[in-house]
């Protein structure tokens, strides 16, 4: 069982303006999302990384760059992780989209949502879940490995792994540059972290060799990670 580190981008300059960005070319981090992006080699500096995957947007390359630097590390473009296709909905005001109808459906009913000249969210989720799961079962067991996405995008990837509909992944608060973790078994995903931006990396780190084989959940409450 492979452990999945979902790294969202730091902070971009639309993410300060309010604007969404979508796929938008030449959307850079801000000042804080420098800062952040740099706190990583820190933060992450007990874990060992084997493989890097990121969505192919200027943004994620950034976040990644003092990281892979530090480790001498590449990452791997994969294009379903990039974020939604926004479709006419790129590049406008949030201020403006929450007067749309389609707004409504997005955060009541996002499984039936497809973005006007984009994609829908239940294709995004089809998309990043596929490749998540395809890389991990490709990794060893004992790895460790990092995807650098969007946050609609992780949002679906923990939906799946929590076993939540897709309607209720709202729910879910990913902010930029936090870390979520799943781990995924024979049977089950277990997922460890959700929205984590604190210096805490214990529970990134793989499990014990004995405890690698087993797909069972915990009953009467673990003990812990110490």
């Amino acid at each position: 069982m492979a452990t999945l580190i979902l790294l969202r981008h730091a902070r971009s300059a639309a993410n300060g303006a309010g604007t969404l960005a979508g796929r938008s070319p030449g959307v850079d981090l801000d000042e804080t999302g420098l800062g952040q992006a740099s706190g990583l080699v820190q933060r992450l500096s007990g874990v060992p990384l084997s493989a890097v995957y990121t969505s192919p947007l200027q943004r994620c390359a950034q976040t990644l760059q003092p990281l892979l630097a530090q480790r001498e590390l590449a990452a791997v473009v994969e294009d379903r992780l990039a974020e939604v296709d926004y479709g006419d909905w790129t590049g406008r005001k949030v201020s403006e989209l929450v007067e749309e109808p389609l707004w409504t459906v997005v955060q009541q009913h996002p499984s039936a949502a497809v973005f006007p000249g984009g994609e829908g969210l239940a294709q995004v989720q089809a998309r990043a879940v596929a490749a998540v799961r395809e890389i991990d079962r490709r990794l060893p067991a004992e790895a460790v490995w990092l995807a650098c996405s969007h946050g609609d995008v992780i949002k679906a990837v923990l939906a799946d792994a929590l076993g939540m509909h897709l309607d209720v992944f709202q729910r879910l608060v990913v902010e930029p540059c936090s870390v979520s973790v799943v781990r995924f078994t024979e049977t089950r995903p277990f997922v460890l972290r959700v929205n984590d931006t604190g210096p805490d990396v214990s529970g990134l780190l793989p499990p014990e060799p004995q405890q690698q084989a087993s797909s069972d959940a915990v009953v009467g409450g673990s003990t812990g990670t110490s």
